[in-house]
């Protein structure tokens, strides 16, 4: 555990977590720039919009598989390392967006991306949990789980805006960003000592954190469906990107908030609480489809609001569940789901979205997570 960090101080005066913070930040501007652009940006080069969600689909696969063997790579090589390549891999593809719009090369490029997100995820959630004492991690999640929303309020909506106006050359060099972090690296790995886990208490942890990120995994299967197939089905850009603003704005409060909270109250009620908001929320949307564009923002809102709680909450349970032993492994476990449930929101809803439009394949989500509250009810237990 990082030295002072007793008491009340700021947890922003621990220079471990500013340059979390930072690595984090910039890590993920790169990821959000490309999440709702790269599919929009397939389309404008000729891709049938039921199939362009497979870029996005490819990035997190990748990011998956890489995602699971992130600890043992970082046991073997150490943290610096591990976490300077993820960076790297992330970043320097990016201008490489720029060549060519087709399918087969977007994809190419996201999978080389996709294996530095992998790094980038698992490390960042650990540290999170490292930094701080263990009465505060909600705390310090919530500010690791800012350095993350920031980017998804105003990264999102604007990479759907340039790629909607014709600039996807800028969005490929904005999307390099991860590189900037690298100076920052050598502060995380002096002033955090890692802790990992291996063999059995690794499968332990596994198991422990599994509940929460099946959780995890239905709100983010929502999210990926929401900001890949929005802009599409709006490609005049405007109400796309104020959707889509809001929804990064109201995610990013509850997800630095939510972990407060959890820290004095326990998620046993919350977790629930936030899958019911995400679920109102996604129904709002798909009501506006076909109301106006007040529904659309309202909903989007709300979903947001729920999606950023959950994804605190149930890091914070997968934490709590796996043990100081596991923080590694419970890490590689929440983060698989969380870009499982985005990929498969991003392929699944366009197939099914082809057969009973947008607006339904958005209800039939929202009963979905619904359907997920005996889970969450679950995954607060033991």
């Amino acid at each position: 555990m990082a030295p002072g960090t007793t008491g009340r101080t700021s947890l922003w005066r621990l220079p471990a977590m500013r340059a979390l913070v930072g690595a984090t930040t910039l890590g993920f501007v790169s990821y959000c720039l490309t999440l709702a652009s790269l599919p929009a940006y397939a389309v404008a080069g000729g891709a049938s919009p039921d199939t362009a969600g497979v870029v996005t689909a490819v990035f997190l696969l990748v990011t998956i598989a890489v995602q699971s063997v992130v600890p043992a790579l970082t046991a073997r090589l150490g943290l610096g390392p591990v976490l300077a390549a993820g960076l790297l891999a992330l970043g320097a593809p990016s201008p490489l967006y720029a060549v060519d719009d087709g399918v087969v090369w977007l994809s190419a490029v996201s999978a080389v991306r996709g294996a530095g997100f992998a790094v980038l995820t698992v490390l960042g959630a650990v540290l999170a949990a490292q930094v701080a004492p263990a009465e505060r991690r909600g705390e310090s999640i919530g500010l690791y789980g800012l350095a993350i929303a920031v980017p998804n309020l105003l990264a999102v909506p604007a990479g759907a805006a340039l790629v909607l106006d014709g600039h996807a050359g800028w969005l490929a060099w904005l999307a390099a960003s991860p590189v900037l972090a690298l100076p920052l690296v050598p502060v995380l790995a002096r002033s955090v000592p890692w802790q990992g886990a291996a063999g059995g208490s690794s499968r332990a942890a596994v198991r422990a954190a599994l509940a929460p990120s099946a959780v995890l995994l239905l709100v983010t299967l929502a999210g990926g469906g929401l900001v890949t197939f929005l802009p599409i089905e709006r490609p005049d850009g405007v109400l796309a990107t104020a959707a889509l603003l809001v929804f990064g704005a109201t995610g990013a409060v509850t997800r630095w908030r939510a972990g407060l909270l959890a820290d004095r109250v326990g998620t046993r009620l919350l977790l629930p609480a936030g899958l019911v908001v995400a679920a109102a929320g996604l129904a709002l949307v798909a009501l506006g489809l076909g109301a106006g564009a007040g529904w659309v923002l309202a909903g989007s809102a709300v979903f947001g609001a729920g999606y950023g709680a959950v994804q605190n909450l149930t890091l914070v349970t997968a934490f709590a569940r796996a043990g100081e032993g596991g923080s590694t492994a419970a890490s590689a476990m929440w983060n698989a789901s969380f870009d499982a449930g985005t990929a498969i929101g991003a392929l699944a809803l366009g197939l099914l979205a082809a057969g009973v439009g947008l607006p339904w394949s958005y209800v039939l989500v929202a009963g979905v997570l619904v359907a997920g509250l005996p889970l969450a009810r679950a995954a607060t237990r033991g």
